[in-house]
């Protein structure tokens, strides 16, 4: 089984925190995004991964592509590094790792986390992985028949077609049969949106009498913007909570503090007259003072004080010093 990881955005719908860290690293409850799915994944397909392929833009640098690589390999598993340098769609994101399109394969967007326990349906030619939503409009939804295949994609329906949305997790019994439809796709100059989509490639597939099922979710979350990644931080945190995962580093200092949780705290913490949960994830080396926390994401080395924060993101090496409440603030900015 390979793992195919598009991830060459860089997530403007994040900033500021995007601008200096790729989307899919930044880190919830404790582990970059990317990494948290692609063992999530691993989990749950309780087979053995060949190759993890990502997709990725050449600006991200070799730090990246190395801590990547490390993700692969620590589930045994080689890493390959593809680059799309030109936001041109999802068909065109899954072609440029096309020298690794071959044999069972599941292709996994970075921007979404997945709590789920389920067995591959092996009759089928691909399986799409979908969550009940109160709101299909705003989502691409499938459209089943009678004996539960999956028919139709339909995106944003005006009218209700289904309110099983698609999460932009796919498995394929041999992807090079998606390979083929995409490059057609390609030839073809088949554009929707100004970028070519993977579901041009699906509906060719699904033309030529392809079985499509559908997969489901116990646990969909985003992480899309700053509001949805610090819901799925806390969402996360209280699964691994009740999962018995020791989450507060047995070092961390602390000075007439009180931790709530869940919370997950890194190592060389120093907490001061603070008060640290419930849901807040503190990355390695944060300093808090004189603070209450509550349902926020701090990343690495960051000093907080005399603040009092709920529905807050901040970043690495960041410095925050007063009364606001729910802030989004990035790398290395200081509010004094």
């Amino acid at each position: 089984m390979k793992i195919i990881v598009p991830m060459a955005g860089r997530g403007s719908r994040l900033r500021p925190h995007t601008l200096t860290v790729p989307k899919p690293l930044i880190p919830v409850a404790g582990k970059p995004i990317v990494h948290r799915l692609v063992e999530d994944i691993a989990g749950v397909l309780n087979q053995e991964i060949e190759e993890v392929a990502f997709v990725i833009h050449e600006s991200f640098g070799k730090k990246v592509e190395e801590d990547l690589i490390a993700i692969a390999e620590k589930l045994g598993a080689k890493g390959t590094i593809y680059y799309q340098n030109e936001a041109l769609g999802t068909g065109h994101a899954i072609m440029c790792a096309k020298d690794s399109l071959s044999g069972p394969a599941v292709i996994a967007y970075a921007d979404t986390l997945i709590r789920a326990d389920f067995d591959l349906d092996k009759t089928a030619d691909s399986v799409i992985w979908v969550k009940q939503v109160d709101e299909p409009e705003a989502f691409g939804v499938i459209n089943l028949n009678e004996n539960n295949e999956i028919v139709e994609l339909v995106e944003k329906p005006k009218e209700f077609v289904s309110d099983l949305a698609v999460i932009g997790i796919y498995y394929f019994k041999d992807i090079s049969v998606l390979k083929d439809e995409l490059q057609s796709v390609l030839d073809n100059n088949i554009i929707h949106g100004g970028e070519y989509q993977i579901n041009d490639g699906i509906k060719q597939m699904m033309a030529k009498g392809m079985k499509f099922v559908p997969g489901k979710v116990d646990e969909w979350m985003d992480c899309g913007n700053k509001n949805v990644t610090v819901e799925t931080n806390s969402r996360m945190l209280g699964f691994l909570h009740n999962d018995g995962e020791h989450l507060v580093d047995y070092d961390v200092k602390s000075e007439n503090s009180t931790i709530i949780p869940p919370c997950f705290i890194d190592k060389d913490v120093i907490l001061i007259n603070a008060t640290v949960g419930p849901n807040v994830s503190l990355g390695k080396g944060c300093h808090v003072t004189n603070a209450t926390i509550k349902n926020s994401l701090v990343q690495n080395h960051s000093h907080i004080k005399n603040a009092n924060l709920d529905n807050a993101m901040i970043g690495n090496h960041a410095s925050f010093d007063g009364n606001f409440t729910s802030i989004s603030i990035g790398d290395y900015s200081v509010l004094e």
